[in-house]
């Protein structure tokens, strides 16, 4: 595959619902685009850690952490978070790091350009990557065009159904430059590179090859239901199980979205599926053999990955002159892209609007 392929390869994923019913422009404003973290536990109010709760606006998450770590003379790599956050956008989000009891710092100097302090609360505990429980969104398209029926119609299906859950195409970098470098990295291998940058590279590459073996369920028709081999996960857990294809009761709970078919997140170790599941995800990865052999010698593991990402408290509404305002709230690790892409086609491109935290 060439790099052009590449680097357009998000654009020819297929549609499950049939495609954008709209179009329109995202982003003119940050305030077009609102994202809220909400965390899968409580602070619960004491311990050595505080937990910042911030909200900013125009600026990605690793400068609002150096700015923390400035304002309280400590290194950057004390500063946790749960998430990255875009930076095109307004959203809200937790930051920890480790202070003296008694020794809490006046909100307003931790503050600055972009950056508003909403709550400081201490906890037993260093916030963890992959804490969060919901990203509630809530995004603005400006100057519609298009079927506002279909789209109401849509709107239902999608929140009934949900979307296939592709890797977002923020994750492959601009003009799919992550999986350009991560097909030098599997050539020539890592040489001075940093442990970051390799690690962006290879999750670039895992999240390509399923988005391959996605592709091929929704053009098949099969991405929210069973077929045989297949590798079910229970809903909001990461708990699976190999699922018996013809079982009334399964297919009850993938209609409810209790559970919802996998596929695999390339690594060492054999497939988790057989039969057909299993011919898909082999056909569909065997063109990148190499990027298979170097996600394994690179030490990744196998895993698997819903293919459905249910979209909770699916809304939208029309407001000022025609714009068109959606608010729905996704799982961690899932893109909001996957979502917009089934209702909007976005004039200046999403490859424009959502590379935030290069």
């Amino acid at each position: 595959m060439s790099e052009i392929d590449i680097a357009r390869a998000w654009e020819k994923l297929p549609y499950a619902w049939g495609g954008h019913c709209i179009r329109g422009v995202m982003r003119a404003e940050p305030e077009d685009f609102f994202v809220d973290e909400a965390l899968c536990f409580e602070p619960d109010g004491a311990g050595e850690h505080l937990m910042i709760h911030v909200e900013k606006r125009d600026a990605n998450t690793e400068w609002v952490a150096r700015h923390l770590a400035r304002a309280l003379a400590m290194p950057v790599r004390d500063v946790a978070y749960a998430g990255m956050k875009d930076r095109h956008a307004v959203t809200r989000q937790w930051f920890s790091l480790r202070q003296p009891i008694g020794q809490d710092p006046d909100p307003a100097s931790l503050e600055g350009e972009g950056i508003r302090v909403l709550d400081i609360v201490r906890h037993g505990r260093k916030l963890r990557r992959g804490a969060i429980s919901l990203n509630r969104f809530r995004i603005r398209i400006r100057e519609v065009e298009g079927d506002l029926d279909g789209l109401a119609q849509r709107v239902v299906a999608i929140a009934k159904g949900g979307v296939p859950n592709y890797f977002g195409e923020q994750r492959f970098g601009r003009d799919g430059g992550n999986l350009i470098a991560a097909q030098r990295l599997f050539s020539q291998g890592a040489g001075r590179l940093s442990r970051h940058k390799k690690g962006l590279y290879l999750s670039a590459a895992r999240s390509f090859l399923f988005n391959r073996i996605l592709a091929s369920r929704v053009e098949e028709g099969s991405w929210d239901r069973g077929v045989a081999g297949d590798v079910m996960m229970l809903d909001g857990k990461r708990a699976v199980f190999t699922a018996e294809v013809g079982d009334d009761a399964l297919a009850e709970r993938l209609a409810t979205l209790d559970i919802h078919p996998t596929g695999a997140m390339w690594g060492r170790g054999e497939l988790m599926t057989t039969a057909d599941a299993a011919e898909v995800e082999r056909r569909e990865t065997e063109p990148y053999a190499a990027w298979r052999e170097g996600l394994e010698r690179f030490g990744l593991d196998q895993e698997r990955r819903s293919l459905r990402l249910p979209v909770r408290e699916m809304a939208w509404r029309q407001i000022d002159d025609g714009d068109v305002e959606f608010s729905f709230a996704l799982p961690s690790g899932s893109f909001a892209t996957a979502v917009l892409r089934e209702l909007v086609q976005l004039r200046q491109g999403f490859d424009k609007v959502f590379h935030a935290e290069e």
